[in-house]
């Protein structure tokens, strides 16, 4: 009996070092999405989010090496979960999301925006309200959110498809009626992915809002002390002005200050 106790407290040890142990990689979850996140076809990663942790060096006691990850954008959201990768990076915050991962404030990104519906150029659909999306067939990221209201809806036909490219290749094909995106970077996007966005055309309906990019943590990486001090980091690159530098060359506007965290 007391070699089963001794066990225990040894396995409950280990597993709570493992949990606070420091790291010396960070592995980051990226998906294709231009302009903020690209890999090539050599398989060559870049993004914002990898800008962002090359700047976060200098707020940490060790450093770290940085391990770019590329996966579709539902498996990069799975892995993080199940904590696999350490980062993911562009994620709307909601209640769902903060049960399976840590958002990490401020967002870097605050998009004044607009959640809007692509349809094929040729096609007759016309969307002039909400009520209109009824009996439509819409491509949605698999694992992405959008504005509550569409997010909760249960009523529309909404079909997962694994990334943007796919989305408007459907559209293209008439397998789906529209494709729901973000107005400020889906043309962006598909231009870098040389699709024909000259075939599609926006309907009248849109959801405009402010939408915030956060990075988030897995839930085992946000107990270290690194991802502490990432978090600490953050706060304080935000406050003195290099995270708008940083985010700048992606022309995005700087961080609002009414988001960053009062100090105490």
């Amino acid at each position: 009996m007391k070699c089963s106790i001794v066990s225990l407290w040894l396995m409950v040890l280990l597993l709570v070092n493992t949990a606070y142990a420091d790291h010396d990689k960070v592995y980051v979850a990226i998906d294709h999405a231009p302009p903020y996140s690209v890999i090539t076809d050599e398989g060559d990663v870049s993004g914002l989010i990898i800008d962002i942790l090359t700047q976060l060096q200098p707020y940490t006691k060790k450093g770290y090496k940085i391990e770019p990850v590329p996966c579709p954008f539902s498996r990069c959201m799975r892995m993080l979960i199940q904590g696999e990768v350490d980062v993911l990076g562009g994620l709307i915050r909601t209640p769902e999301r903060e049960r399976m991962m840590q958002f990490v404030s401020p967002p870097y990104m605050a998009l004044p925006s607009s959640f809007v519906f692509y349809a094929k150029q040729s096609s007759d659909i016309e969307v002039n309200a909400y009520a209109d999306l009824k009996n439509k067939r819409i491509a949605v990221m698999r694992g992405g959110v959008y504005f509550t209201q569409f997010n909760e809806d249960r009523s529309l036909n909404k079909v997962a498809v694994p990334s943007e490219r796919v989305a408007v290749d459907l559209l293209l094909k008439g397998r789906v009626d529209l494709v729901i995106a973000v107005e400020d970077t889906a043309e962006v996007a598909m231009s870098v992915l040389e699709q024909p966005a000259s075939k599609l055309k926006k309907v009248a309906y849109r959801y405009t809002n402010t939408i915030y990019g956060h990075m988030a943590f897995s839930k085992a990486f946000a107990k270290s002390a690194l991802a502490i001090q990432l978090n600490q980091g953050m706060i304080d690159m935000a406050k003195v002005g290099t995270l708008d530098r940083v985010i700048a060359p992606y022309h995005l506007p700087k961080i609002p200050k009414v988001l960053l965290p009062h100090s105490p």
